[in-house]
């Protein structure tokens, strides 16, 4: 049975499934109708972090154009540059086993691509996920429906994985940025 998580809520994730490590991470969107010309291009992401929420090397960040981190952990598996249809629009699969101990969490976080020149921000984007599924299985373990406004935010942590003890926990975060992905890349100690 799925967890259905609200902004801030943190859930143990190993604890109750003894011996998972293998899940992909999808997250979904839809764009609000919108009349400004230019199409919406979301892109998933995922930065591995020390404890103090920083990156040791700009090849922590998983994205379109690093498609897997040099531990094996995390892997993106591609770019959706429409976001149509349903379910999960972009993918990144996590092998928790595969992380190595310098990295406390995964942070995982949604950018508009070129939004600033396109005029867009989240505001115009509806029905916003993540959800956790247990690669083996298929099951859905946990799930985030974004419910919140973002007015003027181009970039959103959307949710983590984190270290606790032996165990991995994953907390509903839904923080927006204003400045897109290079704010988002500054945040997580990556310079621009």
């Amino acid at each position: 049975m799925a967890f259905n998580l609200q902004k801030g809520e943190k859930v143990d994730l190993t604890k109750g499934n003894p011996g998972l490590s293998k899940l992909v991470i999808g997250l979904g969107w839809d764009v609000n109708k919108y009349d400004g010309g230019e199409a919406f291009d979301l892109d998933a992401g995922a930065f591995l972090l020390t404890g103090s929420g920083k990156v040791i090397r700009e090849s922590d960040f998983v994205f379109y154009n690093n498609l897997v981190h040099g531990s094996g952990g995390a892997a993106h598996l591609g770019d959706n540059r429409t976001g149509a249809g349903e379910g999960d629009d972009e993918q990144i699969k996590i092998d928790l086993a595969k992380i190595p101990g310098e990295y406390e969490k995964i942070d995982f976080t949604v950018t508009i691509h070129e939004a600033e020149a396109r005029k867009q921000n989240f505001g115009q984007v509806s029905n916003a996920f993540i959800r956790v599924v247990n690669e083996i299985t298929g099951a859905e373990l946990m799930r985030y429906d974004l419910g919140e406004d973002f007015s003027v935010e181009t970039a959103v942590i959307v949710a983590e994985l984190y270290r606790n003890g032996p165990e991995w926990k994953f907390n509903a975060i839904g923080n927006g940025f204003k400045g897109g992905l290079a704010a988002l890349c500054r945040n997580f100690g990556i310079a621009v």
